[in-house]
């Protein structure tokens, strides 16, 4: 590649940063210890998709790597000895406990549990058991001198309990999703499925609505109910027995309303769940609104998880780690705007397209990004997260674009909890998608988010539409910001993270996907791709 023609006044710091950006083939001989991870899921349309990658000490994984499912334990003794990972005593303890439940979903099947009771002496299952019971009823009455009969068919047995899943929780950074990752990679089990949780339940919302929108138009003077709720949890639990869910959390109202007839039908058809979360079950939707009719769903999540927490009070995120040059400038800084400019016009060479708005079309809505050019978009702050957007749009922008430039991001004080949350929401859609970020903003990451600000004339208006009392501000999460407070202590670690070396390579899709061919031209299985989660912690 020329160089490119920096002007005079660069500072050579940011010369050599982005000359490292813009190299080719930054893996270079460099040895990455592939992590075991599930390739991240799609959008709301694709999680169901399994796919599964291998893990090595080596610049390219290969057949070799591929560690059996017997060897959990030993990969993440690999991975420490090679040093990737630190040596973490509860770490070891909660994969411990994942081994057992991994051993058992090698060769389980929930489909005993989607056969309704007066069926099951009929399935194929118990098809052996009922021909026992015939013949016993007819050498009793033998026996008896009578002529042969046949009893009734007794009522069967309930299958045995499903295995209980597991809810991992703890501060950010702690390694919970890299061991969920761990587990999920090494079930020896295709139905199963691997999704963010904001991912799965966009999911759900969709196939809710496609079901109501097949119903027949009601009748005037005609009335009828419809819960569609159970039988798309009845769709679920065919498709899949394991569902891994990364980020388990709950913010929104119209998700707590059905979490709990969704989650007890899909536990009870034998799905079992692995669930990381920043929040103990008793904390989940902490102050929200209309909480104790969620209350329940707390109570069949412990009855069908096994509640650990993993908390060695360390951010294996914030551990010093090799930068990626300089990805993070402050607004106040000399030159700054036009140190992004040459950053997006050098990379934009590379793409096979031009600089202009692109519309995207999410939920039958379109999205206007004004500067985009191929897999990289230049945005602003208000562009991003002062618009209604929400998480489906942020998840199609994390799969149409590996890199995308974020200008002009405000302190965020508690008068901006809109702005906040959103982006938040936006880190983690870009984080689960390794998706590269370059930033300006007007303070250092750590001072990015005041606990100052408050109530403004919106939250007042919410209230009296809500017919709520001032008091209500006072301890409901929906003014006070705390779930914003909490949850941006996650995107703080994480956009640490994503300022290294290790996190910029991993994101560079281009790359992947020549591994991609080359995994094809030898023929070898899809969890051969080198997977997406290859940081430690």
């Amino acid at each position: 590649m020329a160089a490119y023609p920096f002007p005079a006044w660069f500072p050579a710091a940011v010369r050599r940063s982005i000359t490292f950006l813009l190299k080719d083939n930054v893996l270079g001989s460099k040895k990455i210890c592939f992590l075991a991870s599930s390739n991240t899921v799609k959008g709301y349309t694709s999680w169901r998709s399994d796919s599964s990658s291998a893990s090595s000490c080596s610049s390219q994984p290969s057949a070799a790597d591929v560690c059996p499912s017997s060897d959990t334990i030993g990969h993440y003794d690999r991975l420490v000895q090679c040093g990737s990972l630190r040596e973490d005593a509860q770490q070891r303890h909660v994969l411990q406990q994942l081994v057992h439940l991994q051993q058992t979903l090698n060769n389980y099947s929930n489909s005993i549990y989607l056969i309704p009771p007066s069926q099951r002496l009929n399935s194929k299952d118990d098809s052996g058991r009922l021909q026992k019971v015939k013949d016993s009823c007819i050498t009793t009455a033998e026996n008896k001198g009578g002529a042969p009969t046949e009893k009734e068919e007794p009522t069967p047995p309930p299958p045995p309990p499903p295995p209980k899943g597991f809810y991992i929780y703890g501060n950010v950074g702690t390694g919970k999703t890299m061991l969920m990752d761990m587990l999920y990679s090494r079930v020896e089990n295709t139905r199963k499925k691997r999704v963010h949780f904001n991912g799965f339940m966009l999911d759900v919302h969709k196939r809710i609505h496609r079901r109501k929108q097949s119903l027949p138009k009601r009748r005037l003077g005609k009335m009828f109910t419809y819960d569609p709720i159970s039988p798309v949890a009845m769709e679920i639990s065919n498709e899949t027995c394991l569902l891994c869910f990364d980020e388990f959390q709950v913010t929104d109202i119209a998700d707590a309303m059905i979490l709990k007839q969704l989650f007890e039908t899909l536990f009870k058809t034998g799905v079992v769940v692995v669930a990381t979360s920043n929040r103990p079950p008793d904390d989940l939707y902490k102050n929200g609104l209309q909480r104790d009719t969620f209350l329940p769903f707390i109570d069949v999540l412990k009855e069908y998880c096994q509640t650990i927490c993993l908390d060695s009070g360390t951010d294996y995120r914030r551990l010093e780690r090799a930068a990626a040059g300089k990805l993070y400038y402050l607004t106040g800084e000399p030159g700054a705007e036009a140190i992004l400019d040459t950053l997006f016009e050098e990379l934009a060479l590379r793409q096979k397209s031009v600089t202009g708005p692109r519309v995207l079309t999410v939920l039958g809505r379109d999205v206007t990004l004004e500067k985009t050019c191929g897999s990289i978009a230049d945005c602003t702050f208000d562009e991003l997260c002062s618009r209604p957007l929400g998480a489906s749009d942020y998840l199609e922008m994390a799969q149409l674009f590996d890199t995308v430039f974020i200008r002009h991001v405000p302190m965020l004080t508690l008068t901006l909890k809109d702005q906040a949350r959103r982006f938040t929401t936006l880190i983690d859609n870009f984080y689960n998608y390794k998706v590269r970020v370059v930033l300006l903003a007007a303070a250092p990451l750590d001072r990015l988010f005041v606990h100052s600000g408050g109530e403004d004339e919106r939250d007042r208006q919410l209230l009296d539409d809500l017919g709520l009392s001032g008091d209500a501000a006072e301890h409901l999460t929906l003014f006070t910001a705390e779930e914003e407070i909490f949850a941006f202590q996650r995107t703080v670690s994480r956009l640490m993270e994503m300022q290294t070396e290790s996190y910029w390579m991993e994101g560079d899709r281009s790359i992947s996907k020549k591994h991609m061919n080359a995994n094809i031209h030898h023929h070898l299985p899809d969890k051969h791709i080198p997977p997406d989660n290859t940081v430690p912690h």
